[in-house]
């Protein structure tokens, strides 16, 4: 436990450009840096002295379509589109708006892309300050948005010297409860608590935090433990993207087994437990008019031909396959079985 923070604005930096030595920059404004603090410093002005700017056309269409080729560069995997937004994920690992370039306090001419190395970045420094005499962390920082939550904040791209996560896993809370999950992103809590004294307008790019008191001798491992693995995100999709994941299933459903001749009187196949009659109804009601001929069995749904003929009996084996996907959204398993008559979907609960 501490006796409380400290957070201090770092004044007089200047206009950083490429080349520049950020270590006396940050001590020439900020002598009163001591050994324990954490600083915590924009990655815009990390990009500039690291010369990640691109240069592009002042306005027009083509400083759009300039924007739009860098923004290519800068994505790995597209997230979600609307409007004017979009959401990428960065070769970082990083999903966030526009691949976090930037066009604000730069001229013109020049966008301002993300360090390529935020953890790499955020060594350097501390490296450097360590030169000067100072032992402090160091937090790279910038603004993001976040899912389900309105507003920007600032959190942590790169980090030297402090541990990223604070993990409280297996200790008790009062009540005697054993904490099994919590884990506090400490390096994004800090850097949001800076952007209270940093500001976007007021050019004070650097922030101290005194008094954390949770230093590292060594580096650590970053920030990079904060980017959650794609395989454990439960929302790692767009929403265009889960919907062309969505009908990608729905074009790989099984092709429905001919059963040659299997009539209604025989028992249904093998299944998981019934399914829900609510969530059949609505995979019906999704449906709607597109099903032209169907009855509803206690186990299952009947499709049958409206006529006699080849293209009805294409039509009825459509409308089988999109009852099977408006089913499946909704969680319910089907074993399609046909005869000479037409189609029956055997439905159960999905295991």
């Amino acid at each position: 436990m501490n006796d409380g923070l400290e957070i201090l604005p770092v004044r007089g930096i200047g206009d950083v450009t490429a080349g520049d030595d950020l270590a006396e920059l940050i001590t020439g404004a900020a002598p009163w840096l001591a050994d324990g603090d954490v600083l915590v410093v924009t990655s815009k002005i990390v990009s500039k002295a690291e010369g990640r700017l691109v240069e592009v056309p002042a306005d027009g269409p083509e400083r759009e379509e300039a924007r739009q080729r860098v923004l290519a560069g800068e994505t790995a995997r597209l997230v979600a589109r609307r409007g004017n937004t979009t959401i990428v994920q960065t070769h970082h690992g990083f999903v966030m708006a526009a691949a976090g370039i930037d066009a604000s306090n730069v001229d013109k001419t020049h966008l301002v892309l993300l360090p390529e190395d935020p953890d790499a970045s955020a060594r350097r420094l501390r490296a450097d300050l360590r030169e000067r005499g100072l032992d402090v962390a160091v937090v790279v920082s910038d603004t993001m948005g976040r899912a389900w939550r309105n507003g920007l904040t600032d959190v942590a791209l790169g980090a030297a010297g402090i541990d990223a996560l604070l993990d409280h896993r297996g200790q008790f809370d009062p009540y005697g409860n054993e904490l099994s999950l919590t884990q506090m992103a400490v390096i994004d809590e800090l850097s949001a608590a800076a952007e209270l004294v940093k500001g976007k307008c007021d050019r004070v790019p650097v922030a101290v935090v005194r008094g954390y008191g949770r230093l590292t001798a060594d580096d650590g491992p970053g920030a990079k433990v904060l980017v959650r693995d794609s395989a454990e995100d439960m929302f790692g999709s767009g929403t265009a993207e889960a919907r062309a994941e969505g009908l990608r299933a729905a074009a790989a459903l099984p092709e429905l087994p001919h059963t040659g001749g299997r009539s209604l009187m025989d028992p249904p196949p093998a299944g998981p437990p019934a399914a829900d009659p609510a969530a059949v109804t609505r995979a019906l009601r999704t449906l709607g008019d597109l099903l032209v001929s169907n009855l509803r069995l206690d186990n299952g749904i009947r499709l049958t031909p409206a006529r006699d003929s080849p293209a009805a009996l294409i039509r009825t084996g459509a409308e089988a396959h999109r009852l099977r996907a408006a089913l499946a959204a909704e969680g319910v398993h089907t074993t399609a079985l046909t005869d000479d008559e037409g189609v029956t979907l055997y439905y159960g609960a999905s295991a």
